[in-house]
């Protein structure tokens, strides 16, 4: 069987577990990270070198990390004829083009704003920080608005894994305590999301 290390808050573990959830694979999952432990292990390490989570592990102890490439070896590996990850060069293209974006554009302001609310211990905040991060996050959501025009999901009717990259943050930012701009295809996005039961499983969850 499948495992699965790193504990459920994290969203890079969440985007993972829906993946398994809309593949309909078994696995078990491991906690791991932060108050678990474990990533410092060094047969923790001998998986990922890199200590984070997750790490997905084969029966035969094959490992691989980094959640965006662990969905694809998923989809490739157990399911390579699923619509999560179509095979067309240029769905593909589509496809791994929002996984990429969300790992080197969108996350990084959405880090800020979760941490800082979530997180960070309130006498610290950096405020001045959380309001650039809104506004530069906020810039990128208009992008994903303007994609959504006329679709269900990001990349057409059906689940694919570019919306399973963009999940959690999608959940986040409505979620957060926040001002928000008004994007009215990410809003109707969001429900149709929550009509996934990976996401509402694994992902629409207290925010901690």
């Amino acid at each position: 069987m499948l495992k699965l290390w790193g504990r459920a808050s994290s969203s890079n573990v969440m985007k993972v577990l829906w993946a398994l959830t809309e593949l309909g694979l078994d696995y078990e999952r491991i906690d791991a990270g932060g108050a678990f432990g474990k990533t410092k292990d060094p047969a923790y390490r001998a998986m990922n070198p890199m200590g984070l989570v997750p790490t997905l592990e084969e029966e035969d102890g094959w490992s691989a990390w980094e959640s965006n490439t662990i969905c694809r070896y998923l989809c490739n590996a157990h399911a390579p004829g699923s619509t999560l990850y179509p095979t067309e060069p240029r769905a593909r293209a589509a496809v791994e083009t929002w996984m990429d974006w969300q790992t080197s554009h969108l996350t990084s302001p959405l880090v800020t704003i979760f941490f800082t609310h979530i997180r960070v211990p309130e006498p610290d905040r950096d405020w001045a920080a959380e309001k650039k991060a809104r506004e530069d996050a906020g810039r990128l959501w208009k992008i994903v608005d303007r994609a959504l025009e006329g679709k269900r999901f990001l990349c057409g009717d059906h689940v694919t894994l570019a919306d399973i990259a963009l999940g959690c943050w999608v959940y986040r930012w409505f979620a957060l305590p926040i001002e928000r701009p008004d994007l009215p295809n990410l809003a109707r996005y969001y429900e149709a999301l929550k009509t996934r039961p990976g996401f509402v499983t694994h992902v629409a969850l207290p925010l901690e």
